[in-house]
């Protein structure tokens, strides 16, 4: 049973918001009830947030967070990986594919994980990431739930074309598909556009979202009900991510930090990824807009530059502390986009300058509410294949070269 008109009249005026029910009596019975379940479903207690949006974006302390480098953790890769592959065997371990995102970039209108990178077969990018978890399948004799993140815009297409591909012979019952939570986008004011009548214009609630959207998914009932203690979060657009990495698993655990997240070196001190760091004290991450040139000089105690390791959006988080922070309202990034509305006379106007706020929370601000964080750090030629765009650096084309220097045939 969906919320009642009065029910959402109640909430909107809570939240001045009543405006988005204007063509509310000009709706079929359906669109009726698919805008109450958007109100429903939307969260409208960020929005004061853009009225002191300066507050926000205040950084605290930076200093250094060093990182477990390559020389250490191959001297015990062997002990971590045993840590890591016992944890695997007795099902503490579970793995969350952000696959939110479309592949406008790539100049597909599709999900952006059924992109086919191959040349001579096909080779899409969910299969890749799936070939890359069955080898720890395959080492630890064991399967590992997979929890796939999609949006509202691509989670019917992207469960169909996994179940189509018999996920890649991935065990179907270890696969669970959640929806991210939707934010409303607002004008300066911070009132909700509507894009169309029956419609208010919403975006994914930032990569931060997928703990909070998992949770009202009702999947961390599987979580407990499994054992499931750590959650490796992983991005769909790096098809060399290594998943649920044994030896990074094992390096955290021995390590006693609540959280992991694999790094690499930059390849240019200006290099477009956010870096890890201490903010305050307690760990965290400098986007690559905020890094002063005074951190970008920084060097440590070896004279190698301080702010040296770039995350890759592999994180390894405890659950217990996971739960924890959900208590507490992550940090709000307020963005400014350029946002189809419906004008005073009910029609679509796509504006060609930024006209409103989108709300985002972000993977970074998850770890800053965790009290360690072991960075450690792969091979980027191994491990790092961003595709981002159709061609040029973080490409189709870029990727295709380190999938083939990997060994994967295209």
């Amino acid at each position: 049973m969906g919320m009642t008109l009065e029910q959402a009249k109640e909430k909107l005026e809570k939240y001045g918001q009543q405006h988005v029910l204007k063509y509310y009596e000009e709706l079929s019975e359906a669109e009726k009830q698919a805008l109450l379940d958007q109100i429903e479903a939307t969260d409208m207690s960020i929005l004061e947030a853009c009225l002191h949006k300066e507050d926000l974006a205040q950084k605290g302390v930076i200093s250094p967070l060093a990182a477990m480098q390559i020389p250490e953790i191959e001297a015990n890769r062997e002990s971590f990986t045993e840590t890591g592959l016992e944890a695997i065997r007795a099902g503490k371990v579970g793995a969350v594919l952000l696959a939110g995102g479309m592949g406008t970039r790539l100049g597909s209108d599709g999900p952006k994980g059924v992109y086919n990178v191959g040349l001579t077969r096909k080779l899409y990018i969910f299969e890749c990431l799936i070939n890359n978890l069955m080898d720890v399948v395959k080492q630890a004799d064991a399967w590992i739930h997979l929890f796939v993140m999609t949006s509202d815009k691509n989670h019917d297409a992207t469960v169909t074309f996994m179940k189509e591909k018999n996920y890649f012979g991935y065990r179907e019952e270890y696969v669970h598909f959640f929806e991210q939570e939707m934010a409303a986008a607002t004008d300066y004011n911070g009132k909700i556009y509507l894009e169309e009548k029956g419609r208010l214009s919403t975006s994914p609630n930032g990569n931060g979202g997928w703990f909070i959207s998992l949770k009202n998914s009702g999947l961390l009932d599987l979580v407990h009900r499994e054992g499931i203690e750590w959650l490796n979060v992983f991005a769909v657009d790096n098809v060399l991510q290594r998943i649920a990495d044994p030896c990074f698993v094992g390096a955290t655990i021995q390590k006693n930090c609540v959280v992991g997240a694999k790094v690499v070196k930059k390849n240019a001190p200006d290099e477009k990824v956010g870096v890890m760091c201490l903010e305050d004290g307690k760990p965290s991450i400098v986007e690559y807009y905020e890094l002063t040139d005074e951190l970008m000089n920084a060097k440590d105690e070896n004279g190698d530059p301080a702010y040296y390791f770039g995350v890759i959006l592999n994180y390894l988080f405890k659950v217990a502390d996971l739960e924890r922070t959900v208590e507490n309202k992550l940090q709000l990034h307020i963005v400014e986009k350029k946002i189809p509305y419906l004008d005073e006379n009910g029609n679509l106007v796509k504006p060609q300058q930024p006209n409103g706020y989108k709300f985002e929370n972000l993977v970074l601000d998850m770890i800053h509410e965790m009290d360690s964080c072991l960075p450690f750090e792969v091979v980027r030629e191994k491990e790092f294949a961003p595709i981002k765009n159709a061609t040029g650096v973080d490409s189709v084309e870029s990727a295709r070269e380190l999938l083939k220097r990997n060994g994967v045939e295209l």
